[in-house]
């Protein structure tokens, strides 16, 4: 007997597709300026903000068409339908931006040890508008940046884009003031430092969930204490919690039950309590049980908690 919740659900991200959108056009339109910007000024840090601009439009377009198959709804064949595809796109979108790093970096080193000449006017310029974007941009993911890895990576670029355009902002002035011209490829490395460690994180996240470890903020001991804390349960066993996507948790167990509590027909109403309880204590909407009685255990190999 089992019982399931949340089949159809929307995934986080496809909550915030309208914000994803937003974000899209922004980091679009800085990036064509910062690309002009860096090729008439010939500043390096401007370049590389735009690389990570144009990692950002592509991640947050990876985003928003993984949301879109995940909409579709599940079939025979993929009995949850699209939405592990936003959690790739996250995958993808971690690698470029370890790309991008890994370039800046190099041609950071580059430009130290042979720094061009920069016009540092129109870099201070086009920096300031990119701040000023940035800021925009981050206000308008903010609100969904913890339900959604994708949005969060999303977030996450957008803040580091912020910090870039205020490095180079402090390159442009340094180089306006005292002529030292390597101050816009240290401001490049920042950049490309700057990336690596978020870059690391969402990626780690975004394994975690391809791997099926269990969700951030599950503990299953306490879950299984509060299961067990049901009237009629004996014990729980088999009992595995995992995310389909962003903000889709899902759990399921064997629940061995009181004999008589079968026998008398209740297996429907406890296993309504089962599902309260995780819904209420652990906002896990989609979960299945099977329920057995005392001797059947015998008759299973468990592998599992």
């Amino acid at each position: 007997m089992g019982a399931g919740h949340g089949h159809g659900a929307v995934s986080a991200t496809g909550q915030h597709r309208s914000r994803l959108v937003v974000a899209l056009c922004i980091a679009l339109a800085i990036m064509v300026v910062e690309v002009v910007g860096g090729l008439v000024s010939g500043s390096l840090a401007l370049l590389a903000d735009a690389g990570h601009m144009l990692t950002d439009a592509a991640g947050v377009g990876l985003a928003l068409l993984a949301a879109t198959f995940a909409a579709r709804p599940a079939t025979p064949e993929r009995t949850f339908g699209y939405h592990r595809l936003e959690i790739l796109a996250a995958v993808v979108n971690a690698l470029l931006l370890f790309g991008v790093a890994g370039f800046v970096l190099v041609e950071a080193v580059r430009r130290l040890a042979a720094p061009p000449e920069v016009s540092s006017g129109l870099m201070l310029v086009v920096a300031v508008v990119g701040l000023v974007a940035n800021t925009v941009s981050l206000l308008v993911l903010r609100g969904g940046h913890t339900e959604s890895l994708n949005v969060r990576g999303a977030y996450l670029e957008v803040l580091g884009d912020l910090l870039g355009s205020a490095a180079v902002i402090v390159a442009a002035v340094v180089v306006a003031l005292t002529g030292y011209a390597r101050a816009d490829a240290i401001a490049s490395a920042l950049i490309g430092l700057m990336i690596l460690p978020r870059t690391w994180g969402l990626l780690r996240e975004a394994v975690d969930v391809l791997l099926e470890a269990t969700p951030r903020g599950v503990d299953l001991a306490s879950v299984r204490g509060h299961l067990l804390s049901t009237p009629g349960v004996i014990d729980v066993h088999d009992l595995h919690a995992w995310t389909i996507t962003s903000g889709m948790p899902v759990l399921s167990a064997h629940v061995v039950v009181e004999r008589q509590i079968l026998a008398a027909g209740g297996g429907g109403q406890l296993l309504d309590q089962l599902c309260q309880c995780l819904s209420g204590h652990f906002d896990v909407e989609h979960c299945t049980f099977q329920l057995e009685e005392p001797a059947h255990r015998e008759h299973e190999h468990a592998h599992h908690a």
